[in-house]
């Protein structure tokens, strides 16, 4: 069984915010494949299901994005799940909007999400789909940037970069990591 989280930030207050793009992109698989996310388990809201015929399990953290990692890591003890079958999508400020790339292991990048997953499950080896959201101008503020809500311009693009990212989900789930990297990683959503 796989285990697909997306990182973001509990409450309307954050609910369109850049950092909630991971949210936006699992509350989109889920509604795809008919999912409920409601359940209030593993300090989220969590279903299971089926996603591209295979059994899977949806999480969102409610512990806000520093400490999404006792969530995660409530999940994957109690679901069995090796750390390979662990799927995290988020948000990343190295990447321009529009870009996706996927990834095994490594380090947190300064994606405070990730670093706290990484130090709960005492380990970095797990799948992470990348969505950009760019960084902020020059000489602006890197918090307020990811807690900003997209701009005008990014709006006109953001359901196409969710489905698109919906399905680089289905593609790891379906056909595995490496075709789904060959598909998916390079590729520009805003050509």
């Amino acid at each position: 069984m796989k285990l697909l989280v997306g990182l973001g930030n509990p409450g309307e207050k954050y609910s369109s915010t850049r950092h909630n793009i991971g949210f936006m992109v699992v509350e989109r698989l889920a509604e795809r494949f008919g999912l409920m996310l409601k359940k209030k388990s593993h300090q989220g809201l969590f279903t299971q299901g089926r996603v591209a015929g295979e059994s899977v399990a949806l999480l969102l953290p409610q512990t806000f994005m520093n400490l999404s990692g006792a969530s995660v890591g409530s999940a994957v003890k109690s679901l069995g799940c090796a750390p390979g079958d662990l799927v995290v999508v988020h948000d990343d400020i190295d990447l321009p909007f529009g870009s996706l790339r996927i990834k095994f292991g490594g380090g947190h990048g300064g994606q405070n999400g990730i670093r706290h997953i990484k130090d709960v499950l005492g380990t970095g080896d797990f799948v992470r789909l990348k969505i950009g959201i760019g960084r902020p101008v020059e000489g602006g503020d890197v918090s307020r940037h990811v807690l900003s809500a997209f701009c005008a311009q990014e709006r006109q693009h953001l359901a196409r970069v969710i489905d698109e990212a919906v399905e680089a989900v289905e593609a790891i789930v379906a056909s595995g990591l490496n075709p789904a990297m060959n598909q998916y990683n390079g590729k520009s959503l805003l050509d």
